[in-house]
């Protein structure tokens, strides 16, 4: 039998026990417990789902890596084409942890419908363009029909179609301009086919999506001409290793961008969560622990004349630090499950309710996002646990200094 087990349970199942001032003081230490338990995990899941969600949105519309010319690697323009050619896609696509490759092309251009204007970035694209990275943004319509033939067809952000009023299935006119020189524009008429909405305002309010054949047309590019390669890989960790790897492989004329030197303000913003994620576990476990260390405090200084009969009769320090630990371990037991159970509660009713909602310009998302995997559940209850564990140590410390002759003598 388990000695220090069984007088620590016999303890909490005593009346005294849960109508005395320690058993108050327990009870708010638990509290303390699971609501810094609960913040934690609300914490994590609603910082790493903002996370996502950004790197989500802006992988679907640009890749994880691009490779351009050296001389546009910093431009949204496609200024200087480049040749599309197999052997590249090949050096690049032999990566296991490289998923596709494809080519596009962008070029400035105003807009118009009826009396109303608007400057974007049509951004042009082949047969070979994914578009299940972007069906999750589509609002309404169809996508694009890109075929062999020239198409006028594309989508339109949302927020773009409410500044220039436009309808789907109506036509707007393209301006475009081949050179700065050019006297009159080259026009395209377009038809919209869907509207897409992301959240990102540096999507939303630039950019129409549609045939790459116009960019080439206007541009008089050769047919195997694109303005530069867009490359998603499995895992948005790799763009770093990756990003070196394939441009080591390519010709001195082309350079590699990864998602965060495009974005590099966007970027440096969600790498702050990590830190303010940190930054309340610390504040929330230091919480717990001076509650729950308080708790067992006042447990032993009123359970001092238990202590010093355990001793008359025997028992050493190490036995009756024991007692106490395990109360310890009960509070921050039950302060955990009820904190999880807080954390779980918020994650799985804003997963499928979505019901805290953000400004979109702010956050770049209409809803807080949240994603929790079964790892950092475990991981921040373990660490909050050892953690608890070893401060729990001083104040049972004071056990030592406790005196069966002063705690057990009669008035």
């Amino acid at each position: 039998m388990n000695l220090p087990l069984f007088i620590a349970t016999r303890m909490q199942k005593t009346g005294h026990y849960k109508s005395s001032v320690s058993g108050r003081i327990i009870k708010i230490a638990i509290i303390t417990i699971a609501i810094s338990m609960g913040m934690i995990l609300i914490s994590v899941s609603s910082g790493k789902g903002l996370q996502m969600e950004i790197k989500k949105k802006t992988t679907a519309f640009n890749g994880h890596l691009q490779i351009v010319p050296f001389e546009n690697n910093q431009s949204e323009i496609s200024i200087s084409p480049i040749i599309d050619s197999i052997e590249i896609k090949k050096k690049v696509e032999k990566r296991p942890e490289v998923i596709h490759v494809h080519g596009t092309a962008t070029k400035a251009s105003i807009i118009k419908n009826q009396d109303n204007f608007e400057g974007v970035f049509y951004k042009g694209v082949d047969i070979d363009y994914r578009w299940e990275y972007l069906e999750n943004f589509l609002d309404e319509g169809t996508i694009p029909n890109i075929s062999d033939q020239i198409s006028n067809e594309v989508i339109i952000s949302k927020e773009i179609s409410d500044r220039i009023k436009i309808e789907l299935g109506s036509y707007i006119d393209a301006y475009f301009y081949e050179n700065i020189n050019q006297n009159y524009p080259n026009i395209r008429k377009l038809k919209v086919v869907g509207f897409f909405s992301t959240g990102f305002p540096e999507i939303d309010k630039s950019f129409i999506i549609g045939d790459i054949k116009n960019i080439k047309s206007i541009n008089k590019w050769e047919e195997n001409h694109i303005g530069n390669y867009e490359v998603f890989l499995s895992d948005i960790n790799f763009i770093d290793k990756i990003g070196n790897i394939i441009y080591n492989d390519l010709p001195s004329n082309l350079d590699v961008l990864g998602l965060p030197q495009k974005y590099p303000d966007v970027f440096q913003w969600i790498s702050l969560f990590d830190f303010n994620i940190f930054i309340i576990f610390i504040i929330m476990i230091i919480v717990g622990i001076v509650n729950t260390s308080s708790a067992i405090l006042i447990l032993i200084l009123e359970r001092s004349k238990m202590i010093g009969l355990l001793k008359s009769i025997g028992s050493n320090n190490l036995l009756i630090q024991k007692v106490f630990i395990w109360n310890g371990i009960s509070i921050i037991g039950y302060g955990l499950f009820w904190g999880n159970l807080i954390g779980l509660s918020f994650y799985f009713s804003q997963y499928y309710f979505k019901w805290i909602k953000l400004d979109p310009k702010i956050y770049y998302a209409d809803y807080v996002p949240v994603y929790l995997n079964f790892s950092d559940v475990i991981f921040f209850n373990l660490l909050f646990l050892i953690i608890s564990g070893i401060l729990l140590c001083l104040p049972i410390i004071i056990i030592g200094r406790i005196s069966p002759a002063k705690v057990l003598r009669f008035n």
